[in-house]
């Protein structure tokens, strides 16, 4: 079951950070932005929805930003759908319009056989060349503890709810959207974020020269942001 906890940063505006597949609420442990944070640090897909609005009546916010990254932002994209009037904006990192059925089946089978060498590859995956530095630092920080604590429960559950997920362009007509992408993605390619602002051709995208799936890292985050 999803848990959501408030960090109070002293900000005016609050922000819903929301990970992605393999990952948890700690991806955004350096992410130094003028908000307040409201997290997951439980994380459950499809229970997300009624668990962010209880803790939205808890901590009393009735108007929120949104930063999806990943499998996030499908989930940010679906509480779009239900929330316009009390989510101000929505920001979109490193996503995808669909994970087509046979790539989840395909990682569902590598998982199986063999879940430390698939995440460890999917890891390093997520770093783009030019993102040594960024790279040397995750594997001697949450790299660790991801490799240990990721249960295959979690892992596949989060596959289940990527095969049914779209980002629908029409959902994100006169809504206040941002994307931002690393040119040198290869869990994401930035090709289908391209094919979505030629839909939404308002859409600002933000494309983050050598960033890779995770560009929330780079040191110049924030001026990106």
């Amino acid at each position: 079951m999803s848990e959501f906890k408030l960090f109070d940063r002293g900000a005016e505006k609050t922000v819903l950070l929301i990970p992605g597949w393999a990952a948890d609420y700690r991806m955004f442990n350096s992410l130094d932005l003028d908000a307040n944070y409201l997290m997951p640090v439980r994380f459950s897909p499809f229970d997300f929805e009624k668990s962010f609005i209880r803790a939205a009546a808890k901590y009393s916010i009735d108007r929120i930003s949104v930063i999806g990254w990943s499998m996030g932002g499908f989930i940010g994209a679906d509480l779009l759908s239900k929330y316009k009037d009390m989510i101000t904006d929505i920001t979109f990192i490193s996503v995808r319009k669909r994970y087509p059925e046979e790539e989840i089946k395909s990682v569902r089978s590598y998982l199986k056989k063999n879940r430390t060498a698939f995440l460890y590859r999917f890891y390093n995956d997520c770093f783009s060349a030019d993102e040594r530095e960024e790279l040397s630092a995750f594997k001697t920080g949450l790299m660790r503890g991801y490799l240990k604590e990721m249960s295959m429960d979690t892992l596949l559950e989060g596959l289940q709810y990527l095969s049914t997920s779209r980002i629908e362009p029409q959902s994100l007509a006169g809504v206040k959207a941002k994307f931002i992408h690393g040119e040198e993605d290869k869990i994401a390619p930035i090709k289908e974020v391209l094919e979505l602002k030629d839909e939404l051709p308002d859409m600002r995208l933000i494309a983050v020269k050598g960033a890779g799936h995770i560009p929330f890292l780079n040191k110049n985050f924030k001026e990106i942001f």
